[in-house]
This record gives structure tokens, sequence and C-alpha cells, in this order.
């Protein structure tokens, strides 16, 4: 039976959150990851906490398995593959965490393992902190845009005519993110949030802001963009945010994209296309989680996750994204399990919650 042991300098084990027994995330001690041919292996120096986190555990949780997506950290060793990244650089991105079929890997954790072509190499000016808020946000923006929605427009190729798009929920850092890419591909954001993140919003590239709490939100929209909107990206997801949206699409309907799966029964318009997307579908395998989050495994969207990530470090290096907000916790590892019991219940809001796990 073969043994794997690390690469001389590495240590034996790591200090991990994994999924205990009883179905809850816990500090304890595991294996470092093995590293593919493809993948480079990170010493995570700082964390982000985000609701999947703490939903996987308590909708799908795989005993034994690390939790944790958002990393920022250092490359301490490269697969033979590799020719994109180089030892010693410091890098950012996203992983699947409590991933069933590799229990040993996740962001939570000392040490992670990522596909090479999926990490963005952190430029000099920006903290690691600010890096480990990014991953899941642009991965998630990437493919809810341009697999979910098909827009034919990108930064690097923005339209010459612009058209207004609904992101609810920009107040969140999924939704901030979309506003920015919205506005660098030439489209005209229109974004709800509550009324104390419209001036960042607007910064940020927003041309209209509704306060999503308003009864009539909806008809204002439709009212605002002329009965013409045709796209509406919910970073909310619940009975409000659909029912809004929906009534925001103009009469000709349009694309309505989620981050989350959404109440069927709020399907009600023919004319509208409703779809949700998942980020971990990037990583170009199955989810094996309880439904509706399964996924068969979907290679069209590594394909284009890997030409997102080479976009989106242009962006980074230009110095043109704007990372979200955050608030840095103390108690590094052991904190986040504390963490993932205030995101559970919902007070976490308007920042991300980051933590450092190792040495910068």
């Amino acid at each position: 039976m073969a043994i794997h042991m690390p690469p001389i300098g590495l240590p034996k084990s790591q200090r991990a959150i994994k999924v205990s027994v009883d179905g809850v995330a816990t500090t304890s001690e595991g294996d470092l990851p093995q590293v593919g041919d493809e993948e480079v292996l990170v010493r995570v120096v700082c964390v982000a906490l985000n609701p999947v986190d703490s939903k996987s555990v308590e909708m799908s949780p795989t005993h034994g398995a690390t939790v944790g997506c958002d990393f920022a950290g250092e490359v301490v060793q490269m697969g033979k593959a590799v020719s994109t990244v180089t030892l010693g650089a410091r890098v950012c991105g996203c992983v699947f965490g409590n991933n069933p079929m590799r229990p040993d890997n996740g962001a939570f954790a000392e040490y992670v393992a990522v596909p090479a072509r999926l990490v963005l190499v952190v430029p000099p000016t920006m903290p690691y902190q600010s890096a480990a808020t990014l991953g899941v946000g642009l991965a998630t923006v990437g493919l809810a845009l341009y697999q979910g929605m098909r827009l034919k427009c990108t930064p690097s190729a923005p339209a010459k005519k612009g058209f207004p798009v609904l992101v609810s929920g920009a107040g969140t850092a999924t939704g901030a993110l979309a506003t920015q890419i919205l506005t660098l591909s030439g489209l005209q954001p229109i974004v709800t949030s509550s009324p104390g993140s419209f001036d960042r919003l607007r910064r940020l590239g927003a041309v209209a802001t509704f306060d999503y709490q308003s009864p009539t939100c909806g008809s204002d929209i439709r009212e605002y963009t002329a009965n013409e909107l045709g796209c509406a990206l919910d970073c909310h997801v619940d009975s409000g945010s659909m029912t809004m949206c929906y009534n925001a699409i103009g009469s000709d309907g349009g694309r309505y994209v989620a981050l989350n799966p959404f109440p069927l029964r709020l399907h009600r318009r023919r004319s509208v296309q409703p779809g949700w997307v998942f980020m971990f579908t990037q990583f170009d395998q199955t989810i094996p989680w309880k439904r509706p989050y399964y996924r068969d495994e979907r290679p069209q969207d590594y394909r284009f996750a890997t030409g997102w990530y080479e976009e989106m470090q242009e962006l980074l290096e230009a110095g043109t994204l704007v990372p979200g907000p955050y608030i840095e916790q103390t108690g590094g590892l052991d904190a986040i399990v504390r963490g993932l019991e205030a995101m559970g219940r919902g007070e976490i809001r308007g920042r991300k919650w980051v933590y450092a796990i190792g040495k910068e």
C-alpha cells in the first residue's frame, strides 16, 4: 500500500476545521491534501467566511471533510504540469470545501490544494486580507453572468451599446463585484440594496439604486427601465427578491439567474427563463451533496473558468477591481467555528469576516 508523505519542509499533518460525527464544525488534526499534477499547494495566510460554508455543514455534512472556500496564501508546492504560477507566489482563490470526495482539502486549514489555473496572483500592494474575500465572489459572478445569463460582453470586450442589468442584493460581497464587472463590461447595473450601501454602489458604477425593502421596488425598476429590462441577477434569493426581480423584468421577458436554488412556485412568467449557478461547478467534478445542490460534472464551466481567471488577473494587475469591505476577526483557526455559527444565525452582513491562519 502506498503511503503519502509530504515533501521535505512541509509538516506531516495540519490543523483544520472539519465536520464532526454529529454534523458540526470543529478544529481537528488531519493530513495535508495530496497535490495533483495541475495543482498547487498553498500555505494559507488568510481565509474569509461565506454563507455556503455554514449552509453546507448544516444541509449536507460529510463527517471528516474540511470546511471552507475562500483563501489567500503562498504557493509552497507545485504539480509537475504547472507552469502558470511559481513557488512563493502570493495567490488567492477558492476551493470546494466540505467535499465528500476529497475530505482532506478545504480552505479552513493550514494548507489547501487548488488547480493552478484557478488561482489569482495577488498584486504586491493588496493585503492578504482583501485578497481572501475575492475567490468565491469572482467565480460566482463569472458563472452567473456568462454561463447563466449568457452575456456576450466582458471587461476585455465591453458592449458598444450598454443595456440595463438588475443586481438584486448588490450590497452583498458578490453583488458588489457583479456591479463592478457589469460596469467594466459597458453595461448599466441597476441595483437594489439597503440605502446605507447606495453611495458605495454608485462609486462602483451603479447607474440607479433602489431600496430592496420598498413594496414598489420591482415596479419602480420596470418604470425606470421603460419596461425593457431583460436580465436580473438575484444575489439574495428568497420569495421577496424573486418576486421583485420578476416584477422588474419587462413584458418581453428575459433571464433570471439566482445564486441559490429559487422557489419554483414563484416562476409564474413563461417569458422569463430562470436558473441558478453553483460556484463549485468550475472544478469540473460531481457535487455529491443532497438535492437541490447535487450537480453532475460540468466541463464547460471549468473551460470557462480558466479564461475567466485570466481576465480577472488582468483587472487585479490594473487595479481596476475593488475588493469589498471586511472585518478581521481575532482567534485564528479556532475562532472560525464561532464565525460559522454567527453566519448561520444571519449575523454577518455588509462586510466579510476574515481570519488570519498563518504568518505573512
